[in-house]
C-alpha cells in the first residue's frame, strides 16, 4: 500500500488516499465520460480529507445516491462517493501528486446501464 496525496488545482481541497492501484476505471455515465475521469477506488478509511471541505461543492443526479465533489474555486473533480459501494470512493488519479499512470490496468465500468 502506498500513500499519496492529491488536489485540486487551485489547492483549496487537500487530501490523503492509501492504496495498492490494484487496477483503475473509467465510467461510461454521462458525468464520467463529460470529465473523462480516471478513477482509483478507495476504501472510505483509507481517504482522508486535509483540507477544503468548505471549498467542495456537491452535485448528484438520477437516483441522487453517488455524491460527485468539485472545488468551487477551481471547478476540478477529485473525487465521488460512489453509488454501488457507497463506502468506497472514486479518486480522480490526476489529482493525485507524482503519480504515474502508466502499466497499471484500465477496466471500464458500465454507469450508463445501471437502473
Amino acid at each position: 500500500m502506498q500513500k499519496y496525496q492529491g488536489g485540486c488545482h487551485c489547492g483549496a481541497v487537500r487530501f490523503q488516499i492509501e492504496t495498492g492501484f490494484p487496477e483503475l476505471t473509467t465510467c461510461d455515465c454521462s458525468i464520467c465520460l463529460r470529465k473523462n475521469a480516471l478513477m482509483v477506488k478507495v476504501h472510505e478509511s483509507a481517504f482522508q480529507l486535509l483540507a477544503g471541505e468548505q471549498a467542495l461543492a456537491e452535485y448528484q443526479f438520477h437516483t441522487r445516491t453517488a455524491r460527485h465533489f468539485f472545488c468551487k474555486t477551481c471547478g476540478i473533480y477529485p473525487f465521488h462517493r460512489k453509488r454501488v459501494t457507497p463506502d468506497y470512493l472514486g479518486i480522480n488519479v490526476f489529482c493525485l501528486e507524482g503519480f504515474d499512470p502508466e502499466g497499471i490496468p484500465v477496466r471500464r465500468t458500465v454507469g450508463a446501464g445501471m437502473d
